[in-house]
C-alpha cells in the first residue's frame, strides 16, 4: 500500500514501496507533527520554516514552544484587561469597609475608620467623593458629640480632608450640622482648659467651610465669628501658634466678603482697633489684616467704625511710609480711597496724619495700582480742601472763589485785588500744611527736641515750594 514519504527538502510524496518498520515509524512521526502543528494554529507551509535536523526533534521542541507562547500571550491579555478593574474594585471594597466601621463598629473600629478616612482623603479627590456617596459624612459629624477628645480631633481632621477642593462635601458637612456641633464642643468645655489641638482643628474647619459662598451666612450667624476673633486676640497676645493666627485671619477674611457678616464683626467690642494695632509687625499678618479691612470699609457701618477708631489714619499712613510691600501699599491706598470718597468728614483727619506727602511719594515710586489710587485720593482731597479754603476766603474778604479740578488751567476771574488770592492758593495751602505735619512727624520719630528745629526754617522751606506747582495726577 502506498504511503507518504518525507524527502530531503521536507516535502511529502507517495511511496509505493512495501511498508517497512522504518517507513511506518517515519509516517507516524510525520502524522503526529502534522496534527500538533494544526493544533498550534499553523499549516505545513508555516511549520516548514522551523524544521530542524530531524522530525523527532521537531516534535519535542516546536510543539511545547508553540503552546507556551499561547499561554503567555493569553496571560498578558488577561492581566491588561483585568488590572484596572480589579484595582478599582479593591479600592471600592476598602472604602466600603471603612464606612462600615464608621457606621456600625465598636469604639476601636470607629477610631480606626476615622484614621483611614483621614489618610485616604489626603491626596485623593476621588476618594473624597466616594466617601460622601457611601455616607461617611453623617457618622463623622456625629462623632463630634463623643466624650473622647482624641475621637473629636480625629473626626475633625477627617472632615477637614473630606472638604478639601470639594464644594459638594463642604455643603454636605454643614448640612449635617458640623458648624453647630463644633461650637457645642467649645461651649461644653471650660475656656481655660480648651485643648489647643482641638481649637486648631475647629478653626481649620471653619476656614475650609467658609470658602463656600453658601456656607458664609450659616457660619456668620452661628456665633463662629466671635469665637474666631476671641481666639485670634488671645493667640496674638500669647504669641504661641502662628498657624492658628493665620487660619483665623483667613477664615475672617472669607466671612467678611459677605456684608451681613461685617455687621457681626464690628459688633465685637474693639475688633477694628485690634486689627489696626496688630498691623506693622509680620508682613504676612499685616497683609491679611488689611485684606479684612478692605471688606469692612465696603459697608457704611464699617466705614463709620473705622473713622471712630483711635489713630486709624495715622496707622494707615505709617504703613505707607514704612512698609515696602506693594500688596500692603495697594490695600492701604484702597482703604483710604474708599474712606476719602465715601466719608467727606475724614478728609481733615487724613491730611493731619500726613497723608499727602506719603501719597506724593507713592505716585512716583509705588506700583502702578498704588500710583493710580494715590492720585485719585489726592484729587479728592485737593478738590475738597480747595473748596474749604475758598469758603474761608470768601467769608473773610468777600471774594467768591471756586476750586478748580486738580491740573486744570482755568483761573478764577473774580479775585479781590487787595488780597491777591487765587485758586492756586488752595493747592499751595494743602501742600504747606502737609509738609509742616510731615516735618514734625519726622522730628518726633528721630527723638529730637522741638527747640532744635527752627520753625522759621520750616516756614522758609515751605515758602520755597513754588505755588505754581500742581499735584501730579
Amino acid at each position: 500500500m502506498a504511503k507518504l514519504q518525507q524527502i530531503d527538502d521536507g516535502s511529502l510524496v507517495l511511496d509505493h514501496r512495501p511498508t517497512t518498520t522504518a517507513n511506518f515509524k517515519l509516517w507516524s512521526s510525520c502524522r503526529r507533527k502534522i496534527i500538533d502543528t494544526m493544533r498550534c494554529g499553523g499549516g505545513l507551509s508555516r511549520h516548514r520554516k522551523t524544521v530542524k535536523s530531524s522530525a523527532a526533534e521537531d516534535v519535542k521542541t516546536t510543539v511545547p514552544e508553540c503552546r507556551s507562547d499561547r499561554i503567555k500571550e493569553s496571560g498578558k491579555f488577561a492581566t491588561l484587561m483585568k488590572m484596572p478593574e480589579s484595582a478599582s474594585e479593591e479600592k471600592m471594597v476598602m472604602l466600603k469597609e471603612t464606612v462600615k466601621r464608621l457606621q456600625g463598629g465598636g469604639d476601636v473600629d470607629v477610631l480606626r475608620g476615622m484614621k483611614e478616612v483621614r489618610e485616604l482623603t489626603k491626596g485623593d479627590s476621588e476618594a473624597r467623593t466616594e466617601f460622601r456617596l457611601l455616607g461617611a459624612i453623617p457618622p463623622l459629624v456625629a462623632m463630634l458629640d463623643s466624650d473622647d477628645i482624641c475621637s473629636q480631633i480625629y473626626a475633625l481632621y477627617a472632615i477637614l480632608n473630606l472638604g478639601i477642593g470639594n464644594d459638594l462635601n463642604k455643603s454636605a458637612i454643614v448640612e449635617a450640622g458640623a458648624v453647630h456641633k463644633m461650637l457645642g464642643l467649645i461651649e461644653s468645655q471650660i475656656e481655660d482648659s480648651l485643648s489647643p489641638d482641638l481649637t486648631a482643628a475647629i478653626i481649620a474647619n471653619f476656614l475650609g467651610l467658609s470658602a463656600l459662598d453658601s456656607n458664609k451666612s450659616i457660619i456668620g450667624s452661628s456665633g463662629a465669628i466671635s469665637f474666631l476673633i476671641k481666639t485670634l486676640k488671645s493667640t496674638v497676645k500669647a504669641d504661641t501658634n502662628s498657624q492658628v493666627v493665620q487660619d483665623s485671619l483667613r477664615a475672617l477674611y472669607n466671612l467678611s466678603i459677605l456684608p451681613s457678616n461685617v455687621s457681626v464683626m464690628i459688633e465685637v467690642n474693639g475688633f477694628i482697633q485690634f486689627l489696626l494695632t496688630a498691623i506693622g509687625g509680620d508682613t504676612e499678618i499685616s497683609d491679611r489684616i488689611l485684606s479684612i479691612l478692605t471688606n469692612i470699609v465696603s459697608t457704611p457701618e464699617g466705614r463709620h467704625t473705622m473713622s471712630t477708631a483711635h489713630d486709624a489714619f495715622t496707622i494707615l499712613v505709617d504703613v505707607l511710609n514704612w512698609m515696602d510691600s506693594p500688596d500692603c501699599q495697594e490695600k492701604v491706598t484702597y482703604i483710604l480711597m474708599v474712606m476719602a470718597y465715601k466719608s467727606n468728614g475724614d478728609h481733615q483727619a487724613m491730611i493731619e496724619a500726613g497723608i499727602v506727602s506719603s501719597l506724593l511719594e507713592l505716585t512716583l515710586l509705588g506700583s502702578i495700582l498704588a500710583q493710580k489710587r494715590s492720585s485719585r485720593i489726592l484729587e479728592i482731597l485737593t478738590i475738597n480742601k480747595g473748596k474749604q479754603v475758598s469758603e474761608n476766603i470768601r467769608g473773610g474778604v468777600g471774594t467768591i472763589l471756586s476750586a478748580p479740578l486738580c491740573g486744570s488751567t482755568a483761573k478764577t476771574e473774580s479775585v479781590d485785588s487787595s488780597s491777591g488770592f487765587s485758586n492756586a492758593y488752595a493747592v499751595k495751602h494743602l501742600v504747606d500744611q502737609s509738609l509742616h505735619s510731615n516735618m514734625r512727624k519726622i522730628v518726633k520719630r528721630a527723638n529730637l527736641q522741638q527747640e532744635f528745629v527752627s520753625i522759621e526754617n520750616l516756614k522758609s522751606s515751605v515758602a520755597s515750594y513754588s505755588s505754581s506747582k500742581s499735584l501730579p495726577f
